[in-house]
C-alpha cells in the first residue's frame, strides 16, 4: 500500500484538499493527514464539512502543532507529500526550512529524504517574491503545480475542473485515479475531429 501525507495549509480551495483525500481512499492509498488552523477557517467559510468529515477519509490525523508526529521524522517510511491548497506562508516557510509547524516539517523531512513534494500552490497573481520562492522549492526537489484548469476534457461541472486538477497530481505520484479524460485516448481525439468538422 502506498503511504502519502497530505497537508491542508489556509489558502483558498480547501475542496482540492478534501478531493484528494476522498480519491486516495478510492485508489487504497494510506493517508497521514495535518491541517492548519486557518485551513479550518477557510473550511467553515468554503465548504459544509466539518473537521470531523475531514478528518475520517485519512487512515491517520496528526495535530498542526505536534512537531514530535511519526511524519516530522525521515526515519517513518513515507511515499511523499502534496500540499493541496498551499498558501503563501507555507511555501514560504518550506523555502525557507523554517519548521514552525508539524506540516512545514513534514515537507522539508519529504525533500531531505529525496521523496516527491508537491506544493498546490494557490495564489494569483504572482509577484517575483512569490516566484523565487517556487524556484527555491523547486531547486530544492519540490514540484510546484498551481491548479490550473485544463479545457480539453470538455468540463461540465466545477466538480469537473477540480478532477482534473487532482488527477495532475495524482499523476505526479504514479497514480491512477482516473478522474478525467486524458489527451490522446480514442474519446477525446473523437471529439476533435468532431469539432474541426463543424
Amino acid at each position: 500500500m502506498n503511504r502519502i501525507i497530505v497537508g491542508i495549509s489556509g489558502a483558498t480551495g480547501i475542496i482540492y484538499g478534501v478531493r484528494i483525500l476522498k480519491a486516495l481512499r478510492t485508489c487504497g492509498v494510506e493517508t497521514h493527514l495535518v491541517i492548519t488552523q486557518s485551513a479550518v477557517k477557510n473550511m467553515i467559510i468554503e465548504t459544509e464539512y466539518t473537521v470531523a468529515d475531514l478528518e475520517s477519509l485519512a487512515h491517520t490525523v496528526y495535530d498542526v502543532e505536534d512537531v514530535g508526529g511519526a511524519i516530522a521524522s525521515g526515519s517513518y517510511r513515507v511515499d511523499g507529500m502534496v500540499v493541496i491548497p498551499c498558501s503563501i506562508k507555507t511555501l514560504s516557510a518550506v523555502a525557507n526550512s523554517f519548521n514552525y509547524n508539524l506540516l512545514v516539517r513534514a515537507a522539508d523531512v519529504t525533500l531531505k529524504e529525496r521523496r516527491r513534494l508537491v506544493l498546490v500552490v494557490r495564489e494569483t497573481p504572482l509577484h517575483e517574491g512569490h516566484l523565487e520562492l517556487m524556484t527555491k522549492v523547486a531547486r530544492a526537489g519540490g514540484i510546484i503545480m498551481p491548479p490550473v484548469p485544463a479545457f480539453y476534457h470538455m468540463p461540465k461541472t466545477i466538480d469537473d475542473l477540480i478532477d482534473q486538477t487532482v488527477g495532475k497530481v495524482l499523476d505526479l505520484f504514479s497514480i491512477d485515479g482516473k478522474l478525467f479524460k486524458r489527451w490522446g485516448t480514442k474519446d477525446e481525439m473523437k471529439l476533435v475531429r468532431e469539432r474541426k468538422k463543424q
